[in-house]
């Protein structure tokens, strides 16, 4: 690593992506804040406090509100928004309550019309959060001695959860995408990166151990297999891109979603934050989307190794 990323913010920082990301940074010799709604440090699932959890600057903010972390801005070098939720229970619980079953297929499936999506925890904490911290960013003034263009890091995802989550998930995933990629561009001085990770675990607090197995067998079988040969994940894909109709109207078929789960290994969640750390580099000129495959190449361990195809 570059010794010119001397110090990133993290934000969630206390949470499952962002401790990684603040563990792996401190081991490159960066100096970490990490801003949450508790600004209480992070625990292991056993409510341990790991060593290097004291190296890390721990400050209670609120994302969408720039006056509280307005003054970290200025003297950091990147940004790592690592903040989100899978699920989004609000509307569904009161669907369920409700006995509205008609609803609650629709907000799953993703069908139900664009004003009835509005304003859930997707949309905040998906999209919102990280919206407001890279306008906040892209507008503060850096401090003197920072003059390399500075990345803004989005922890986005592969579209592999449909049907079993709301479409509703990526949609604000691609809708918080966006809207950095123009914030970025109209600030050069600035750079984005957006990286997808697929199914991320933990061999020590999150193994899934069988499903993790499975999927990396099928990412590897598919990535084995000559092109011409039909596999499970290009005949869905074409199924979902060619017969079904989209999921809406900026998603396409859950079958599409399901193609990518069987052909896109797990990461582990160290290796992730490996490679957004890298990515803060320089040097390695990172922007935009960054697929699986693309985070193996970033930590140098693809080649030689099967691995499966992603959006890069």
């Amino acid at each position: 690593m570059s010794a010119v990323a001397r110090k990133i913010l993290v934000v969630g920082g206390n949470g499952f992506v962002g401790s990684a990301v603040c563990k792996a940074a401190l081991a490159r010799g960066m100096g970490v804040t990490s801003i949450s709604s508790s600004g209480k440090p992070y625990r292991t699932p056993k409510g341990h406090t790991p060593d290097w959890a004291e190296k890390v600057e721990w400050r209670k903010a609120d994302a969408m509100n720039a006056d509280t972390y307005a003054d970290i801005l200025p003297g950091v070098n990147a940004v790592v928004h690592t903040i989100g939720t899978l699920l989004d229970n609000t509307q569904r619980n009161k669907q369920f309550h409700d006995k509205d079953f008609v609803g609650l297929f629709k907000s799953i499936t993703g069908i139900s019309p664009v004003e009835a999506r509005h304003l859930g925890a997707y949309d905040k904490l998906n999209r919102d959060t990280a919206i407001r911290m890279c306008e906040a960013f892209t507008t503060s003034t850096p401090a003197p001695g920072i003059t390399h263009v500075r990345p803004f890091v989005y922890v986005s995802a592969e579209d592999f959860h449909r049907p079993m989550i709301s479409v509703r998930y990526m949609e604000t995933k691609m809708e918080a995408e966006r809207r950095i990629d123009e914030m970025t561009k109209d600030h050069p001085q600035y750079r984005a990166v957006h990286v997808r990770p697929s199914m991320i675990y933990d061999p020590d607090t999150r193994p899934m151990t069988i499903p993790v197995g499975l999927f990396t067998f099928s990412a590897w079988m598919h990535a084995a297999m000559p092109s011409f040969v039909p596999m499970p994940a290009s005949v869905l894909r074409w199924l979902g891109t060619n017969v079904f109709q989209k999921a809406t109207d900026q998603t396409p078929s859950a079958l599409v979603s399901m193609a990518t789960l069987l052909s896109v290994p797990p990461i582990r969640v160290d290796h992730l934050a490996e490679a957004i750390c890298t990515s803060l580099d320089p040097a390695k000129t990172v922007r935009g989307p960054v697929g699986v495959r693309a985070m193996r190449e970033l930590i140098g361990w693809s080649r030689g190794r099967p691995s499966a195809s992603s959006s890069s």
